[in-house]
């Protein structure tokens, strides 16, 4: 395939079409990926951490000599996106799961990068594995990839040890139910090296958050990645609130004015994230006779124990 390729909507998949989604947090290189693997025929590509991808994109891809099918190779946004709130986002991939999982079109696995040069595993990359793993479920896991990218930023020695540290701490029942860790290394050749691990397993027959969105009609606050949403929400208000106490409090006792004015600058710009974040709370707060509902309604056959205790 030459040129510029557009992505393509949900509804115009194919049975036959290889699925495979490109998940991580913002800044993972899963734009980056999927261009390479298409020769360039995907520019949906940003050079910083900011997100270039703030919608769903599907991306399709005939391989030179490949004679059925085509490969989709479907970008995701990241969670703490820099255009959309994390609420946001999450109803664009439930609405794109939802969508496929109706029309019968199933994924063929999940690649899922984290970058090698974070030097260690803590907010919003810790976040996005959390929510992944409530979306995916456990029985999807060994059709997940976990690839590391930009292993050229960083020692090569660090690498190895932080690859060590993710496979130990925090990929370890991950790795235990079948996810394989692999390396791109900005590759074309490696790009379809991880591609291919995933087009020849057998296909996903739901995801944790298609099972409760479409089999049990749950709304998407009620699925288990909105309830981990709604818990990470309720952590970052309260670390809003902690820190409009404490400019509040450097600016009541401060005489120096340019100092002042620059410390109610800064209440205000937090002021208005506090706002954010508890509009997006509140998005997804269950009333009490859907909690009840909840307790007594039919269960998932798919589980997610996926970072318990973290």
């Amino acid at each position: 395939m030459t040129g510029r390729v557009k992505s393509i909507k949900a509804e115009s998949l194919l049975p036959q079409d290889i699925i495979i989604a490109v998940m991580g947090p913002t800044g993972s290189g899963k734009s980056r990926f999927i261009g390479i693997a298409t020769n360039d025929a995907y520019s949906n590509v940003g050079h910083t951490l900011e997100s270039f991808t703030s919608k769903v994109h599907a991306v399709p891809y005939v391989r030179p000599k490949q004679k059925d099918g085509r490969f989709i190779l479907v970008d995701t946004p990241g969670f703490d996106d820099t255009h959309k709130s994390d609420t946001e986002i999450l109803s664009m991939i439930a609405d794109w799961l939802r969508t496929t999982y109706k029309n019968k079109i199933h994924l063929a696995g999940i690649i899922y990068m984290h970058r090698i040069s974070d030097n260690r595993m803590a907010g919003s990359p810790l976040k996005n594995l959390r929510m992944f793993g409530k979306l995916c479920g456990d029985e999807a896991l060994p059709n997940v990839i976990l690839a590391t990218t930009m292993w050229d930023r960083v020692d090569p020695s660090t690498a190895v040890r932080r690859e060590d540290e993710l496979k130990r701490d925090f990929w370890k029942r991950m790795l235990a139910l079948g996810s394989p860790v692999v390396r791109f290394h900005g590759t074309f050749e490696s790009a379809w090296q991880i591609i291919d691990l995933v087009a020849n397993k057998s296909r996903v027959d739901a995801l944790l958050l298609q099972e409760e969105l479409v089999n049990l009609k749950r709304q998407l606050s009620e699925t288990q990645a909105g309830m981990v949403l709604y818990n990470e929400l309720q952590k970052l208000l309260a670390d809003h609130k902690e820190t409009l106490r404490r400019l509040r409090d450097e600016a009541a006792s401060n005489n120096d004015k340019k100092l002042k004015a620059e410390l109610d600058a800064e209440y205000e710009v937090i002021q208005q994230k506090l706002q954010s974040t508890f509009n997006q709370i509140s998005s997804l707060k269950l009333s009490f006779t859907r909690r009840i509902a909840l307790m007594f309604g039919k269960k998932s056959r798919i589980t997610s124990n996926v970072l318990t205790g973290f």
